[in-house]
């Protein structure tokens, strides 16, 4: 089965090979730390964060960092990176629109787990019927025990349910809350991943994560993407899609 249409069946892929170079993960790590202490090599501030970015106790949060980092531009319009999304989705072209930098700690961190939802619940700046997804580009060992991504095999089938919770930290509360259409299983699948690989998923399939337990921090960039099948509500330049005639902010990878 190829990655395609694995993806079509799943709605999610997981690319277990190294995707972006470790040199530049050794720099996307750098820039991580770097905006968290509040700098910047661009001349430009991120566009704001989630809770406070130099806790080490709680789940970190940035937005768009590439606006603030020569290392994260590069990382999130790697060639590799689009040549995967190209082929799993078929599409003409792909474009992140937006970025988050993620650094989930070790241990009994505050508020670290990630609820139960669906991407497509907080994405409305676009269209109806728009096609969206998501690379998550690990930076560490993504392990069992790193707390990864757990994806709901075929649940972006389901359509769009209008549950569940990213903010949410009893995943089994925000389960039980979530009402399954007939015939639907609740199947999980685990995206572990080494450094640099990368995992993709559709804005309705569900996902979550618990507690990184492995002894170092898991680090991590959320890439959201569009394909040429999609548009923002009313063509506006705003809210999510503030940025997308920006080339360097982001990129446009064509087939």
């Amino acid at each position: 089965m190829n990655s395609k249409t694995f993806y079509d069946a799943n709605g999610f892929a997981l690319v277990r090979e190294p995707v972006i170079p470790s040199a530049l993960i050794r720099r996307a790590i750098d820039a991580q730390e770097l905006l968290r202490s509040g700098g910047n090599d661009t001349g430009c501030e991120h566009a704001g964060a989630y809770g406070d970015p130099q806790r080490t106790d709680a789940l970190i949060k940035i937005e768009q960092p590439q606006l603030a980092s020569q290392a994260i531009r590069e990382l999130i319009s790697h060639p590799a990176l689009g040549k995967w999304a190209l082929a799993i989705t078929g599409a003409e072209w792909v474009q992140p629109w937006w970025v988050q930098l993620l650094v989930k700690p070790s241990g009994n961190a505050l508020a670290s787990n990630v609820g139960w939802h669906q991407d497509r619940y907080y994405w409305s700046d676009w269209e109806d019927g728009s096609e969206l997804f998501t690379a998550w580009v690990a930076l560490t060992d993504v392990t069992a025990d790193a707390g990864p991504m757990v994806f709901l095999q075929g649940s972006h089938k389901w359509g769009f349910l209008n549950q569940g919770d990213f903010f949410g930290q009893n995943l089994d509360e925000l389960k039980a809350g979530i009402n399954l259409p007939d015939g639907a299983a609740w199947d999980e699948v685990a995206g572990t991943l080494p450094p640099g690989g990368v995992s993709f998923h559709h804005c309705l399939t569900f996902h979550g994560s618990s507690a990184n337990i492995s002894g170092v921090p898991r680090r991590s960039f959320a890439i959201h993407m569009r394909t040429n099948r999609s548009r923002p509500v009313d063509d506006r330049r705003s809210g999510l899609a503030t940025y997308i005639d920006n080339p360097e902010i982001c990129p446009v990878f064509h087939r």
